[in-house]
């Protein structure tokens, strides 16, 4: 049984946390689907964990913003075990509304070492509306970010309405000297998005799909690697599994892109 222990965060209109915890037992850890409340009252402890995902969803029903209730309640009740979980060198993965709440709350882009100011933001999309697509993304192979090593480009669904990344232009200067910029939307052949609507699907600046702190150690995206955890998951499979059928392209082996996010996260501890 691995001793790489994954929390994953439910409750109060979350909704990937199944496909999150298997996941992480795909890559290798183990998964424990927690409530908030019982990370709030206590009778579960951070103590007991390396890594803790903050899940896609809509908390709260994203009542006053995307993320922003569940970042009140967890900043008044545990703000300081959230710290100290990060001080401690563990890891962290906000995906969609997790990656929403992980702003809200300070603990990205953490800055100089500041996990509790707000200096970025997750907006409503420019499109107008709700986007419910898969995106092709290319990694930042300079940046420190835990999760996306070794990976260089790859394809992921996007789900959400207020996913638009925002910050000053003095921020958004630090974060890519810093080479905090992890994800960022792309064409096809991995050529940048320039803005481009549906390559990029929310207007983000500089396209920017995902950032980390300075460690590389929390992570937010707003993709979802979780619901690619099988090859046929992907749109294109049943064109690629015709070409496998008729021998013109090889049966794809090993863990999907996706799952490789976790896995990166395991083997940081495993090694």
């Amino acid at each position: 049984m691995s001793t790489i222990n994954a929390l994953v965060l439910t409750g109060y209109g979350l909704n990937c946390d199944r496909e999150t915890a298997y996941a992480f037992e795909l890559a290798g850890a183990k998964a424990q689907r927690v409530h908030i409340n019982a990370l709030i009252d206590g009778s579960v402890s951070l103590d007991s964990f390396q890594i803790m995902a903050f899940i896609g969803g809509f908390s709260w029903g994203d009542d006053h913003g995307a993320g922003v209730v569940q970042a009140v309640r967890m900043r008044t009740n545990i703000g300081d075990k959230l710290l100290d979980f990060i001080a401690r060198g563990n890891l962290v993965i906000g995906i969609c509304n997790g990656f929403q709440c992980l702003v809200n709350l300070g603990l990205l882009p953490g800055l100089d070492g500041n996990y509790t100011q707000r200096s970025v933001a997750l907006i409503n999309n420019d499109c107008g509306n709700f986007r419910d697509d898969w995106v092709h993304l290319a990694v930042n192979s300079a940046s420190p970010c835990v999760f996306t090593r070794g990976l260089t480009q790859l394809d992921l669904p996007v789900r959400h309405g207020e996913g638009k990344f925002f910050t000053t232009h003095d921020i958004y200067q630090r974060l890519a000297t810093n080479q905090q910029i992890a994800l960022r939307y792309a064409a096809p052949d991995g050529r940048p998005a320039n803005g481009a609507f549906p390559l990029n699907p929310n207007g983000s600046l500089d396209d920017i799909a995902g950032i980390c702190d300075p460690t590389g150690r929390v992570f937010g995206l707003m993709p979802h690697p979780e619901a690619y955890n099988h090859w046929t998951n992907h749109p294109q499979w049943p064109q690629l599994n015709e070409k496998i059928k008729r021998g013109l392209a090889p049966a794809p082996t090993g863990l999907t892109p996706g799952i490789r996010m976790f896995a990166n996260a395991v083997a940081y501890f495993a090694k």
